[in-house]
């Protein structure tokens, strides 16, 4: 179980960090980023949590995982316009 954790643990701090360093140009997005990270924090628990959830953990997680990339979105498509 700790071989998996470690890799998870640093892809997990990669993408905070990168997801939290300002693109050139771009204007401060305090509460998506703020809503960014608390989702990935959320990911984070879920991922963690036990499995025996009836298979709602892994919805969740899917839905998480999807809020993550639309909020990515917001803030890239702002950044352009």
């Amino acid at each position: 179980m700790k071989k998996f954790i470690i890799p998870v643990a640093a892809f997990l701090l990669g993408a905070c960090v990168s997801n939290t360093l300002p693109m050139a140009g771009a204007e401060p997005q305090p509460r998506m980023t703020s809503a960014l990270n608390s989702l990935q924090d959320a990911r984070e628990q879920l991922q963690q949590a036990n499995r025996d959830k009836g298979g709602y953990r892994e919805k969740a997680l899917d839905h998480v995982n999807a809020a993550i990339e639309a909020v990515k979105r917001g803030i890239s498509y702002d950044n352009r316009n």
